[in-house]
């Protein structure tokens, strides 16, 4: 079984012949550790090392967007925080919105990321838009006018996730068609929750969010790709609202965040979907010797396992992972 068969194996819900290993998507400041430590060149060579089986290919990433002033969609100018007040934070009447400039598919261009997904090997490939919608949406309003707003003027958030939304659904739209085979999974992602619970109230995220969020886990599954969601935090409210949508995997399994430790769902949702990720970057990974590390893969693997794909808690692994930890994980998970 080859790392594609076996992740698609995993995500299916199949008998796999080990769980899976995806390193994640380590911050860039990490890499030139890696390369020390592995005696490597280049970010691919680490993953062959380390038996990675995930490739994660988005077309956000692979600078599909080809404004003709270098625009990019739902960057805002000057915008460092969620929280920070956004264009739309004084907005009413859905019918301002016109008067933004809306980013358009006409600008897309896929080429480099449909050669990089040709190009990636015997590995599962990870695609789509990742459509970030509910950040850019808190972006474009502020936080805490986005939270208000949920209350106060429903409407006028309901315009905007609209707008947001179907620029990544046409995109897809456009994307998965050309891409055909070269895409396993749909991987899109939106933190919801924090370390304690939910950002906004499940009867808000039913409102809000559930119905694109829908839309999307149907569009992959209509182009014939598993879909696995990212979110950050604190999802356990609203697990079961998100296994009936229809995910088949969910990423990244905060481990420190309430209610997301492997024995909670383990216990409360195995065998309805697939796990990715679980193993800690908040206190183990940065703090612990390679001996614990590969004692809570272990672990891990006993409670959530066959159906896991074993990853960090967080896909950007910062700086201050020792890369003995980080090859201790790996090794571990492919035990």
């Amino acid at each position: 079984m080859n790392s594609r068969e076996r992740i698609r194996t995993i995500i299916a819900g199949g008998t796999p012949d080990r769980c899976g290993f995806w390193l994640g998507n380590p911050h860039a400041d990490s890499w030139p550790i890696y390369f020390r430590y592995f005696g490597v060149s280049t970010e691919e060579e680490v993953r062959v090392i380390l038996s990675d089986d995930f490739r994660w290919i988005p077309p956000d990433f692979h600078s599909c967007y080809k404004h003709p002033q270098g625009k990019q969609p739902f960057k805002i100018e000057g915008k460092i925080a969620h929280g920070t007040a956004g264009p739309f934070a004084h907005v009413e009447d859905p019918a301002e919105l016109d008067e933004y400039e809306w980013p358009s598919v006409k600008y897309l261009d896929f080429a480099e990321v449909l050669d990089a997904l040709r190009d990636a090997g015997p590995y599962y490939r990870a695609s789509g838009m990742w459509s970030p919608f509910y950040h850019n949406v808190m972006d474009l309003f502020g936080m805490d006018v986005y939270m208000m707003n949920m209350h106060l003027n429903p409407a006028v958030v309901e315009a905007v996730t609209d707008r947001v939304c179907t620029f990544y659904h046409e995109a897809n739209e456009l994307f998965f068609p050309l891409a055909g085979d070269e895409v396993d999974g749909h991987f899109f992602g939106n933190d919801f929750g924090t370390q304690l619970n939910l950002i906004c109230g499940p009867r808000q995220f039913d409102q809000f969010v559930m119905p694109w969020f829908r839309r999307f886990t149907a569009q992959g599954h209509r182009h014939g790709h598993q879909v696995i969601l990212h979110s950050c935090g604190s999802v356990y409210k609203v697990i079961d609202r998100l296994i009936d949508s229809g995910v088949d995997c969910l990423h990244p399994l905060q481990a420190l965040a309430a209610n997301m430790d492997a024995e909670t769902l383990a216990r409360e949702f195995k065998g309805r979907i697939a796990f990715l990720g679980a193993i800690d970057t908040q206190q183990l990974l940065v703090h612990g010797t390679p001996a614990e590390v590969k004692a809570e893969v272990r672990r891990v693997k006993a409670l959530l396992g066959p159906n896991l794909i074993v990853s960090p808690s967080h896909e950007a692994i910062l700086p201050n992972v020792p890369p003995q930890n980080v090859a201790a994980m790996a090794e571990a998970a492919r035990e």
